[in-house]
Parts: structure tokens; sequence; C-alpha cells
């Protein structure tokens, strides 16, 4: 039997085409049942300085692209029609905030030790909560029932994130990542040498996926 094809899926939960990536990513693994993965997501932060409260969306990314509202709402449209395509609702809008994801992200390396198919189920459920339902990922009790929905165990989550534990972790992995170059994402790193960057359609990790694992 050939090994497994292993991804590791760079990406942050705040991030638009992430989502957009990791659906079509799924789609193009379930193209190809015979194609055996071993997923793994790691921790990028788009905004690790932004605040506890967080920020109104729309004026953060008009800010951070030098881009006009107009602009960031046809991008937000875009997004949204690509998101539908693959399954995934986009539901922002103008008072849609962009919030701190470390916490989230300790909770996604926790899940990562324990099975991947819990870590999988915790990055979609914060995608969803996120994107979806207009949730404060940052927020501890909300984290907590998100991670007891993924089939994680709700005490646990509770003594992580009351603790700083897996903070070391994630911010080893995140500069790792960055050493090797990775600025943007979704970066999906295929075999630790094939990069894929972006929200790409199915068809381009379905491409990849075979080509590698023959």
């Amino acid at each position: 039997m050939s090994k497994p094809l292993r991804i590791d899926f760079v990406s942050d939960i705040s991030c638009p085409w992430c989502a957009v990536g990791l659906a079509s990513l799924q789609q193009a693994m379930a193209r190809l049942p015979n194609v055996k993965i071993d997923l793994h997501f790691q921790p990028f932060e788009l905004n690790p300085n932004m605040p506890a409260e967080g920020q109104n969306s729309m004026a953060h990314i008009a800010a951070k692209y030098n881009i006009g509202f107009d602009e960031v709402t046809r991008n937000r449209e875009r997004i949204r029609e690509r998101g539908a395509e693959l399954g995934f609702a986009f539901n922002t809008d103008q008072e849609t905030r962009v919030f701190n994801t470390f916490e989230a992200h300790r909770l996604l390396y926790w899940a990562g030790t324990i099975d991947a198919g819990k870590q999988l189920a915790l990055k979609q459920e914060l995608l969803k909560a996120y994107f979806s339902e207009n949730e404060d990922v940052s927020d501890h009790e909300t984290l907590i029932r998100i991670a007891s929905d993924s089939g994680l165990d709700a005490t646990t989550a509770g003594d992580i994130l009351d603790s700083d534990r897996y903070a070391d972790e994630v911010r080893a992995s995140e500069a790792y990542f960055r050493d090797r170059g990775i600025q943007s994402v979704p970066a999906i790193i295929i075999d630790n040498q094939h990069l894929i960057s972006g929200g790409q359609p199915p068809e381009v990790f379905e491409r990849a996926l075979r080509e590698l694992s023959d």
C-alpha cells in the first residue's frame, strides 16, 4: 500500500480564502477515494495583535489593503459566490467583526494531538462559527461549545483555555512556517515540498493529489 500524502494546511480561522481552499481540498479528496491523505492544520495569524474587542471587518479590510468600502463589498460578494459553489456559507455584513484567533489555534493544536478527524471537525466548526454565524472565536465560552460540538471534551477545552497550554507550540509552529517563506494563507504543503497557494478550485487540488500519489 502506498504511503499517505502528508498535507500541512497552513491557515487562519479569520481567512475567507482558507475556508474556500479547505472546501475545495475536501472535494478533491472525495473524488480520489483511493488516495490516502494525512491532513494536519497548522497555525497562521493574519492579525496577531488584534485586541480582545475585535474590530469592524469592513473598516479593518479597507485600512489594511488601502481600498474603499465599495471594493470590500465587491470582494466579499466574489468570496460569497465561491463559497456557495462549494457548499460553504459566508454571511458577513457591515457589522461583522474581526477577532483574535490565537486561542482557537491553541485548541486546534490540542485537537491535532488527539485525532486528525477531530482536528478537521474543529477547524470546520470554527470556520462556520466565524464566517457563517459571525461568532466571536476569541471568547472562551464560545470556543468550549464549538470544541464540544466537534466531539472534543468540553472540560479539557476549558482547562486549556484557562491556562497557557500549547501557546509555545503554536508560536513555534507559526515561526517554523514563516521561516519557510509562508507569508500568506492558505498555504497547502504536500509532503513537505509541494506548495499550493490560495483558495484554488477543486480541480487544481485533484490534479496535484493525483500526480503526487502516482
